[in-house]
C-alpha cells in the first residue's frame, strides 16, 4: 500500500492511494447514475411538453399558468361557465406582472374572476379568496350603473353589472 505524506502549515496529511481510488470510483459511479437520471427527466420533460402542446392550442403560457381569451362576449356568469367547461376559471390577478401581462397580451376589456355579488364591497375571487392586491381605475369601484358586482380589466379595473357582455380571460394552473 502506497501513501503520500503532505506537509502544509505544520500539519501532516496522509493520503492513502487505495482510499483515493475507491472514492474516485464512487464519484464516477454517482456521476454516471446522476447523468442517467437527468436523461430520464429530460425525456419525461419532452413527453410532458408534447402533451402540454395539445392542451395549450389557443392558450398562452405565462408564470406557470395557461390563459385563454374567449372568442365571444358573454355575461360574467356565462363567461365563468365557459371557462369551467374548459377545465379553467376566470382569471385571478395576483400581482402587477400578471395585470400587465393581461393588459399587454389581450389588449381588450375582459371579465376577470372578481365579484362582490355575495356581499356589497366584499370583493372575492372565484376561488373564494379575498381581494388583497387591486388595480382599480380612479373612482372605482363605484356602482355607477347600479348593482355593479362584477369586474372587468383593461388598463385598470372597473366594476360593471354582471349581465353586461364582455370577452373573458380563462386561467388554468400548469400543475394542479
Amino acid at each position: 500500500m502506497r501513501c503520500l505524506l503532505i506537509h502544509t502549515n505544520n500539519h501532516q496529511f496522509h493520503i492513502n492511494n487505495k482510499n483515493t481510488t475507491e472514492e474516485r470510483d464512487q464519484l464516477l459511479t454517482n456521476c454516471t447514475r446522476l447523468t442517467e437520471e437527468r436523461d430520464k427527466l429530460l425525456a419525461k420533460n419532452k413527453d410532458l411538453a408534447a402533451e402540454t402542446f395539445v392542451f395549450t392550442e389557443g392558450w398562452i403560457f405565462y408564470q406557470f399558468h395557461f390563459y385563454y381569451m374567449s372568442s365571444e362576449p358573454k355575461s360574467w356568469t356565462e363567461s365563468r361557465l365557459y371557462c369551467r367547461d374548459r377545465g379553467a376559471d376566470l382569471i385571478i390577478i395576483n400581482n402587477r406582472e400578471e395585470q400587465d401581462f393581461v393588459k399587454n397580451t389581450f389588449n381588450k376589456t375582459v371579465w376577470i374572476g372578481l365579484s362582490d355579488s355575495d356581499e356589497e364591497g366584499g370583493w372575492k375571487w372565484v376561488d373564494g379568496s379575498t381581494l388583497t392586491t387591486s388595480f382599480w381605475a380612479s373612482n372605482e369601484p363605484n356602482s355607477y350603473l347600479g348593482n355593479e358586482d362584477c369586474v372587468v380589466t383593461y388598463l385598470r379595473w372597473a366594476d360593471y353589472p354582471c349581465t353586461h357582455t364582455f370577452k373573458s380571460i380563462c386561467e388554468k394552473a400548469f400543475l394542479k
